[in-house]
């Protein structure tokens, strides 16, 4: 079995500090072929504006992001949403679960999920939403985590080369 992964919850300063690491796993999965919301070839200027608009709202309360180590560098992230509707205080959303491919199939993606359920669950949150690429290795995972599928849609998202991909939406009641 794999040792654990250290994870961390950083602040904003501390993100900021990672900027070149969480740029490089960013643009590793997207020219990689996830589809996390990004098109491939991806500048690496653009994706350290996402994970700067990540510290900003972190900055502000709004989003918790986790980051996994990996042979004493950042390898690995997912992020929790949290949602400001008054009358959803109860629920968040999980986005941007990216393990860099220098360190996959050690469990990150999986410790990363685990620790996340426990950080919503300390603010309350007893119900996570998310989406992913339908068929992809997330799907499993999510499937093997016990979350629920709530259903498919197809030709929702690009994938980073361009094709249509089908995205599965799920929950999990905490």
């Amino acid at each position: 079995m794999t040792a654990p992964a250290p994870i961390h919850l950083p602040d904003a300063a501390a993100i900021r500090a990672m900027l070149p690491d969480l740029t490089d796993i960013l643009v590793d999965v997207v020219d990689g072929g996830g589809g996390v919301s990004f098109m491939a070839p991806l500048a690496r200027a653009n994706a350290e504006a996402f994970w700067r608009g990540v510290a900003d709202d972190v900055d502000a309360g709004s989003k918790v992001l986790l980051v996994a180590e990996h042979e004493g560098r950042a390898a690995g992230t997912v992020i929790l949403q949290l949602l400001w509707q008054p009358n959803q205080p109860h629920r968040a959303e999980v986005a941007k679960l990216l393990v860099h491919s220098r360190a996959r199939r050690q469990g990150i993606a999986r410790q990363l999920m685990a620790r996340l359920e426990n950080e919503a669950r300390t603010r309350g949150r007893t119900l996570l939403l998310l989406d992913t690429v339908s068929g992809g290795a997330a799907e499993a995972l999510y499937r093997s985590m016990g979350w629920i599928e709530v259903g498919r849609v197809p030709g929702f998202a690009l994938s980073p080369y361009g094709a249509l991909d089908d995205t599965t939406f799920f929950y999990r009641v905490l």
